[in-house]
């Protein structure tokens, strides 16, 4: 059973894993925390990226020698398998660790398998620390891994009688500077922006982040434009431009995007667009979180959020449970997912 000493650390390896990098698509966030005998931190790892140490590695750079006779304590279950490092599980045994605590078990089938080495080897192994904390670390990359599609955050801004445009087509600006924001704050920690052949017809959107003065924004990794409908996306459109990859998907077919965005390695999609192409993904029960920005606002008339979903009668609604809700500025933002996730009461807080 872990201890006071081990239940400090995972926290600690919770926060490392969330400090050391917004996002480490396609990979997930982790962090490690090396205890001595005596219950004190001997190193601190996390994982930043592909292509970086993964966190148990990280750690144990920073320890050297220190790191024997330690207890790893590390968000999630430390892989076995080659990639572009190799299995944290041979370095923690290499290294001498005598116990390793985590949090989530690894859902990756290729990476899996690590708790199983380790005792393999003679290492004390607990799993389910923190479990559900350790998984929230993580919730993209958990559903694309176990799905083999990415996940979804459908975005939308409507007045409070869900109109997302006027009766004569205008729409900028439903929400407010400070929601725009807090949207490429979001936009950020997502691996795809998702929009359709008709949004880049009609906007010409840049689909960066950016500021409200139309500068870019300081992110290291801009995330893959993708626009999705078998129209032409025409030379011109500034979507195609040199400031983030680009990607069009030449299909109307919602399955059929989403496995070509998962061959990319795509894990968590933030989709735009307009209501037809949302109606779509709702149809094909391919959202899995929704982010709605309410201005404080009356329209009466004009385009709404969402169509052609299919839904003709009450019965065949889409319930959604509410996760969390903010003020941002004049505007509310409430975040949730449908009830055909499974959500923990944590979730719910």
């Amino acid at each position: 059973m872990a201890d006071h000493h081990e239940q400090a650390a995972m926290r600690r390896a919770l926060e490392a894993a969330r400090e050391a990098v917004e996002k480490a698509l396609p990979n997930p966030r982790v962090g490690c925390v090396l205890l001595d005998a005596h219950g004190q931190v001997v190193a601190v790892g996390a994982h930043r990226g592909a292509g970086t140490s993964h966190a148990e590695a990280d750690a144990l750079a920073r320890a050297g020698d220190r790191a024997r006779g330690t207890t790893a304590v590390v968000t999630l279950e430390p892989c076995n398998h080659t990639g572009r490092t190799g299995p944290c599980s041979e370095a923690l045994i290499a290294a001498g660790v005598t116990r390793v605590v985590y949090g989530a078990e690894d859902p990756n089938p290729v990476a899996a398998g690590g708790a199983d080495r380790l005792r393999g080897a003679g290492v004390e192994v607990e799993g389910g620390l923190l479990a559900a904390e350790a998984e929230r670390l993580n919730v993209a990359w958990t559903h694309a891994v176990r799905t083999g599609r990415p996940f979804v955050t459908w975005k939308f801004a409507a007045t409070l009688d869900g109109r997302s445009a006027a009766a004569d087509g205008t729409s900028r600006w439903i929400s407010g500077p400070d929601a725009r924001l807090d949207v490429q704050r979001l936009r950020a920690a997502c691996d795809a922006i998702l929009v359709g052949t008709g949004t880049v017809r009609v906007d010409d959107p840049r689909l960066t982040l950016r500021d409200d003065e139309d500068a870019p924004l300081p992110y290291a990794v801009q995330p893959t434009r993708v626009v999705m409908g078998e129209s032409v996306v025409p030379a011109e459109a500034r979507v195609r431009d040199d400031e983030a990859p680009f990607l069009h998907l030449e299909t109307r077919d919602v399955g059929t995007a989403l496995a070509a965005l998962a061959a990319q390695e795509i894990r968590h999609v933030w989709l735009e667009g307009g209501p037809r192409l949302a109606g779509a993904f709702i149809a094909a029960g391919a959202v899995d979180e929704v982010v709605a920005y309410l201005a404080p606002a009356l329209l009466g008339a004009g385009a709404t959020a969402l169509s052609g979903t299919g839904i003709d009668t009450i019965a065949d609604q889409v319930r959604l449970d509410v996760t969390d809700v903010a003020r941002v500025g004049p505007d509310l933002r409430l975040t949730a997912r449908p009830r055909t996730a499974a959500l923990t009461d944590e979730d719910r807080s």
